[in-house]
């Protein structure tokens, strides 16, 4: 069960992460042509971090349940 929890897991985060990119590229693209830097910084700073909470659940759920004690 790990090893299948651990095969999914790794292509969904691989999903998630070109998703996320293309997304965020593109919506800086439409957005942002005219912004000042600091709005570009911000903007890339947030999206930059944003992607890490939803890889940190499908790493959570890869690790499976916890044992009890």
């Amino acid at each position: 069960m790990p090893r299948w929890r651990s095969f999914v897991g790794t292509i969904l985060i691989i999903i998630l992460v070109i998703t996320y990119a293309l997304a965020a590229t593109t919506i800086a693209t439409l957005t942002l042509a005219t912004a000042p830097w600091w709005v570009h910084f911000l903007y890339f700073l947030l999206s930059g971090l944003l992607w890490i909470l939803p890889a940190m659940l499908i790493i959570k759920w890869m690790a499976g349940p916890r044992p009890k004690r």
